[in-house]
C-alpha cells in the first residue's frame, strides 16, 4: 500500500512516520508539510521525497496520515477524501462539531476510510481491562476515575485559533473514547471546571470533568498539562474502574523502565513491550486493504470531540451541558 504523511505540526507525526517506515507491505511515498523547511528535513532524514504541493502527494498514494494543527483538519481531510485517499487523522478530529460532522460526512460520500488516531485502545493494559469488563468479572459498572495528564507541548497547541483549546481538548478525547469502549454506552452530560492556574495564560492548562454515561455510570477525568519539563515522560493515561462485584486499575503506559542517566540529564522512562502507535498503523493499513472499518472510526473521533466541547460549554456557563446541546451549537 502506498501511504504518505501530510504535515508535521503535531509531534505525533514523527512517531507515525517511523512506524510507517518499519511496516512491511507499506511504501512510504513521501511527505508534505505547510512548513517546507521542516518537511524537507524530515523527508531527507527518512529517505523519501518531499512534496511542496500536497495534491502531488495525494495523487500518488492510497492513504495518508494527517498530523496538522487541529483547526486545519477539516480542510485537509476533505481535500484527501475528494482525491479518493483514505486518511488516518490526528485527534481531536476538529475544533468544532460542525467541522467534525462535515469531514466525517465527506468520507462517507466519497466511500473512503477515515480513521481517528487513537492509540490507547491498543494498549495491552486497556485490552485486559476491557476483557475483564466484558467477561462480567467486575459486574455492572458504576464509576470510573480517570486521568490524562501531560506536559505543556507548546507550538500550535497554545495558539487558540489553531488548537481550539488547551489541555482540555488535547487530553479529554483519548479518555472519552476509552469510556465509550469500556462501558458500551454513550456520554450524555458533562460538568467541567477548566483552569488556567499552572501557566496563567489565555489557554487552559487543566480541567476536571464529570461525565454521565447512558448506562447510568459516571466518570471523572483529570485532564491537564500538569507534568513539569523535568518529568521523565510526556504524561499518563490511567483508569480506576468500580463495578458492583469488583474494581480494577489500568495504567496504559506502565510498560517502562525507570532510567537515571547521570547528573547532566533528567530521569527518563524507557518503554518496553507493545508499540501502540505501530499497532494503530497496522490496524489502519489492514482496514484500508480489507475494506473494513478501522478500530477507531471518524464517528468515534466525533463522539470524543463532543465531550471536550461540552466541557468548555459547561465551564463557560457554569452548569452541566447535555451532549445533544453540543450538536446544536
Amino acid at each position: 500500500m502506498r501511504i504518505g504523511l501530510w504535515s508535521l505540526a503535531h509531534m505525533h507525526g514523527y512517531g507515525y512516520l517511523s512506524a510507517l517506515r518499519r511496516r512491511e507491505g507499506v511504501e512510504l511515498v513521501g511527505l508534505a508539510d505547510e512548513e517546507p523547511a521542516r518537511g524537507e528535513r524530515a523527508a531527507a532524514d527518512s529517505g523519501v521525497p518531499f512534496y511542496a504541493d500536497p495534491d502531488d502527494l495525494l495523487a500518488r498514494v492510497d492513504a495518508t496520515v494527517i498530523t496538522s494543527a487541529n483547526a486545519d483538519h477539516r480542510a485537509m481531510a476533505v481535500r484527501a477524501a475528494q482525491a479518493g485517499v483514505a486518511v488516518l487523522l490526528e485527534k481531536p478530529i476538529a475544533t468544532t462539531y460542525a467541522d467534525g460532522r462535515a469531514l466525517v460526512d465527506a468520507f462517507a460520500r466519497a466511500g473512503r476510510t477515515l480513521a481517528t488516531a487513537f492509540p490507547c485502545p491498543f494498549s495491552p493494559a486497556f485490552q485486559e481491562l476491557l476483557d475483564a469488563v466484558r467477561a462480567g468479572r467486575l459486574g455492572r459498572l458504576l464509576a470510573m476515575r480517570t486521568t490524562n495528564r501531560g506536559s505543556m507541548p507548546g507550538g500550535f497547541f497554545i495558539q487558540l485559533d489553531r488548537s481550539g483549546g488547551g489541555a482540555v481538548i488535547d487530553h479529554t478525547v483519548h479518555v472519552a473514547d476509552l469510556l465509550r469502549r469500556l462501558t458500551g454506552a454513550e456520554p450524555t452530560r458533562v460538568y467541567a471546571e477548566v483552569g488556567h492556574g499552572l501557566y496563567h495564560q489565555e489557554w487552559d492548562d487543566s480541567g476536571l470533568l464529570s461525565i454521565d454515561m447512558s448506562d447510568g455510570s459516571v466518570a471523572t477525568l483529570d485532564c491537564s498539562w500538569s507534568r513539569p519539563k523535568s518529568y521523565p515522560t510526556w504524561g499518563d493515561v490511567t483508569l480506576h474502574v468500580i463495578g458492583e462485584e469488583g474494581t480494577a486499575d489500568a495504567d496504559l503506559f506502565g510498560q517502562h523502565l525507570h532510567y537515571y542517566p547521570g547528573e547532566e540529564a533528567r530521569p527518563r522512562w524507557l518503554g518496553w513491550g507493545s508499540d501502540v502507535d505501530a499497532l494503530m498503523i497496522d490496524d489502519f493499513v489492514a482496514a484500508v486493504s480489507d475494506g473494513r472499518a478501522p478500530r477507531s472510526t471518524g464517528e468515534d473521533g466525533l463522539r470524543a470531540l463532543e465531550v471536550a466541547l461540552a466541557a468548555y460549554a459547561s465551564a463557560r456557563e457554569g452548569r452541566a451541558v447535555e451532549i445533544d446541546e453540543v450538536r446544536a451549537m
